[in-house]
């Protein structure tokens, strides 16, 4: 049915890009009295979907025979996941996160409570399980990406990086255990006693939120409107190289490995030659093997970068897809895809890590929204298109095609490094507040802003240099268009220029620009020659037919 809770990441939870240096203990992020809570609610939420999914699995087969009912499932749980990324990252990013969550639990929760009811009355049916897991493939979307943007709210920033390994632990822990739990319930007691345990699940997690007193953001009359945020985030997204760095690696590598997610089950029978429950046991490989990853991550990450991880997690991947399609004993299947398990949770984290350090708050839900869906549409396409491949070669084929293509992009990929994530997003207020001759209504727009500097003919490369680095923070921020001119009579003469689309978007700005960013600022500022300090103007719309009024 529908996925699953994690509040560093979905399926496989990810880790910040870091130098390899010694760091706090893998589970210091416990000791955050807040964070163990979450974690604990989390993992008991993750299991009880597990359960949720098992029994939906099964009972669909009982309602239909038909391969397209089971397909309707499952397109039914991972369509809104996809289609609903990027509004659910700016639900996130625009109300409370905490109450946003509490009320998408509590949709889940109705959700298995209404399956609970059906199943034990016998009047569910192919078409209400589809309805409903569709619901609950929306509460999940729409709760993903805040999932992931509290994390930082959570723990010390020292210690983010092993609080999302640790999510990794605790959702590969509820896919070990929820799937047995669920199949042993359903045997047993049936189907109703099994969405039953998803609903109690639910409510731990409601519980655990209502629990944690988060500190609610102030309120602010600069406070974002859905389509005016929603544009803000593709802005963000279409002007930070450092997050094109991380969606690139992400796209290739998920495009790549998702020929054996894809082909699994055909390798487990056709290649192995083995029956529905060895197929079971080379799933439940995989999960023990993301369990030994996270555990061991910290001490790797100790000793290599997020570049060397991410290396080494695809050749190993692409070994191991390699060994595969050529047949290998069982007993050996079942061996390598623990190291599977390893790399597969090692790049997973390293990447969404990567894309949470670089992510400023005001813009964190829409980031990682965006984020989420790279890696959904990657798994999605690349599945579709390794099954075409499969058809016209074959299976084992289709596989040594998929690992050489996996090991030749990771030495590619690898000399395009993953952003460090060490820059200080914190809100600078280094801009003062705007001066102007009469209150100024917050939706009223353009606005052109102009910055003039003098800059000595010697200083020119070295100045445009640090302004090409300025330009990407102020489309970050919210500019729609940026430039530089020069005064034909005055060639030490330099204006900046940006165009912002309402003059709230443009205070947004002011409180937007992080520390890091205003340190780009400072240094271009002192190329400066002026005796004053660079002059700033605010240009305002104005309308032909209010002119006079």
């Amino acid at each position: 049915m529908c996925p699953i809770r994690s509040f560093a990441v979905t399926e496989g939870t990810k880790s910040i890009a870091g130098d390899p240096m010694p760091g706090p203990s893998g589970f210091a992020p416990l000791r955050q009295t807040t964070f163990a809570v979450l974690w604990v609610a989390t993992v008991l939420g993750n299991t009880g979907s597990f359960m949720r999914d098992v029994a939906s699995a099964w009972l669909v087969t009982d309602l239909s025979s038909a391969p397209a009912a089971v397909a309707m499932i499952q397109a039914a749980s991972t369509i809104p996941v996809f289609v609903l990324a990027i509004p659910a990252g700016v639900l996130s990013d625009v109300f409370d996160r905490r109450k946003l969550l509490i009320i998408m639990q509590l949709v889940l929760a109705s959700v298995s409570a209404t399956l609970m009811l059906l199943s034990y009355t016998g009047a569910l049916t192919v078409g209400l399980l589809v309805a409903l897991t569709f619901v609950g493939g929306v509460g999940a979307a729409l709760a993903s990406p805040t999932w992931q943007s509290i994390v930082p709210e959570l723990v010390p920033r020292q210690d983010l990086k092993n609080a999302v390994a640790l999510n990794s632990l605790g959702f590969n822990i509820a896919r070990s255990v929820g799937p047995a739990a669920g199949g042993l319930l359903l045997a047993v007691l049936g189907a109703a006693v099994a969405y039953s345990a998803d609903v109690v699940s639910d409510l731990v997690v409601v519980a655990a939120l209502a629990w944690w007193r988060r500190v609610p953001s102030a309120d602010d009359e600069l406070s974002e409107h859905f389509l005016g945020a929603f544009r803000a985030g593709l802005r963000f997204v279409r002007s930070s190289r450092e997050l094109h760095v991380v969606l690139t690696h992400s796209a290739i590598f998920f495009a790549f490995l998702s020929a054996l997610w894809a082909l699994l089950p055909i390798v487990a029978r056709q290649v192995l030659g083995g029956n529905a429950g060895f197929y079971g046991i080379l799933l439940g490989a995989i999960g023990a093997g993301a369990i030994l990853g996270a555990l061991v991550l910290p001490q790797l990450r100790r000793r290599f970068d997020a570049d060397g991880l991410l290396l080494a997690a695809a050749i190993i991947a692409a070994i191991i897809m390699a060994v595969l399609a050529i047949a290998p004993p069982r007993w050996l299947a079942v061996v390598i895809l623990l190291g599977l398990g390893g790399a597969w949770i090692v790049a997973l984290t390293t990447l969404n890590g990567a894309a949470q350090a670089i992510l400023p708050n005001w813009v964190r839900g829409r980031g990682l929204a965006v984020y989420l869906m790279i890696v959904n549409g990657a798994m999605a396409g690349g599945s579709l298109a390794w099954g075409i491949a499969a058809g016209a070669l074959s299976v084992p084929a289709t596989l040594l095609v998929s690992a050489c293509g996996l090991f030749v992009v990771a030495f590619i990929l690898h000399r395009i490094k993953l952003p460090a994530g060490e820059a200080d997003l914190k809100p600078s207020n280094y801009w003062p507040e705007p001066l102007t001759a009469d209150p100024v209504e917050h939706d009223r727009g353009p606005v052109l802003v102009l910055i003039e500097y003098r800059i000595a003919k010697d200083d020119r490369l070295k100045f445009f240099e640090c302004l090409k680095r300025l330009s990407q923070t102020r489309r970050r921020d919210g500019a729609y268009g940026w430039g530089i001119t020069e005064d034909a009579a005055d060639s030490e003469r330099i204006v900046e220029w940006f165009m912002v689309e309402s003059w709230a978007e443009h205070l947004r700005q002011h409180h937007r620009l992080s520390n890091a960013d205003a340190d780009i600022q400072r240094e271009a500022t002192q190329f400066h020659i002026g005796p004053n300090p660079p002059v700033v103007r605010h240009f305002l719309a104005l309308e032909l037919d209010d002119i006079g009024r």
